[in-house]
């Protein structure tokens, strides 16, 4: 078997629902970060072990559990607690688990189904987005990457084949967007401090591994005008999310908002850097 951890602040909505998604595994642990509301009960009624730390980022937090929490397994799942694991997915991560061809792997990327308005919106969400999200107790660790997370250089993954669901709409559209803006701020931050050299990123654009093309094209992305724009046209049309219905066009607006709001905030931090201020 394998043992889940849930990153929570405040989800007593959400949590019920992605707690009952884990009920095949002996081994749950949620990592609270302080919350106010009913998070830690309903996650102590669930059978879930409950551990509290203050939240910096995404990568220190699940970074502390790896090094911290005294799991009963050696791999790890981790959930947000507006995501969801399938049957399929716990059947695949309970074989990977104890086959011998996971001794020589550090973890595996899983692919996220995001759900907005009640459908599943492969296209706008450029379907699979991978994550590093199955990982090794002992040989795995996260870094920091904008608002999120991502694996640590040298590290060796494998894909896992099925998906896990990612609840884009159990917030408002307004809390959605509160989140981005704080979001924003991070990411722009984070692009200001790591930004590679030119040459250093037409060979990242060029390198064989998909990944590392897509996270290079996002970094080049930031250089281009009128960015919400862009955003909106290649995850619409380019990437076919008119495919997605109207819950597409919905969460393509979102996208977009989400663009000019990071290009608003790299302004605002050149010009703070730049000589004289």
């Amino acid at each position: 078997m394998f043992s889940i951890v849930i990153l929570t602040l405040n989800e007593e909505r959400n949590l019920p629902a992605c707690l009952a998604s884990t009920s095949g595994c002996d081994d749950v642990v949620v990592l609270d970060s302080g919350s106010a509301d009913r998070t830690a009960e309903i996650a102590r009624e669930a059978g879930a072990r409950v551990f509290v730390k203050h939240f910096e980022n995404f990568a220190r937090q699940r970074n502390h559990a790896l090094e911290t929490i005294p799991f009963r397994h050696e791999w790890i799942f981790h959930l947000d607690a507006d995501e969801t694991l399938t049957p399929e997915l716990v059947t695949e991560c309970a074989v990977q688990a104890t086959s011998p061809a996971a001794a020589d792997l550090d973890g595996f990327w899983a692919a996220p189904k995001m759900m907005f308005q009640g459908r599943w919106i492969p296209h706008c969400t450029d379907y699979p987005a991978w994550q590093a999200r199955f990982v090794h107790v002992r040989r795995f660790r996260f870094v920091q990457a904008g608002h999120g997370q991502r694996e640590t250089a040298g590290l060796r993954l494998a894909k896992l084949r099925h998906a896990y669901i990612h609840n884009l709409s159990s917030q408002s559209e307004k809390e959605i967007m509160a989140k981005h803006a704080h979001y924003a701020c991070e990411e722009a931050a984070a692009f200001i401090a790591t930004r590679r050299s030119f040459p250093e990123l037409c060979r990242a654009l060029r390198n064989g591994d998909a990944l590392i093309r897509r996270r290079a094209l996002k970094e080049a992305s930031y250089y281009l005008p009128a960015r919400g724009i862009l955003r909106l046209i290649y995850q619409y049309v380019l990437r076919g999310g008119f495919l997605d219905g109207a819950p597409g066009l919905a969460y393509c607006r979102l996208l977009a908002a989400y663009e000019r709001a990071i290009a608003v905030e790299i302004r605002r931090l050149k010009l703070l850097s730049s000589p004289g201020m």
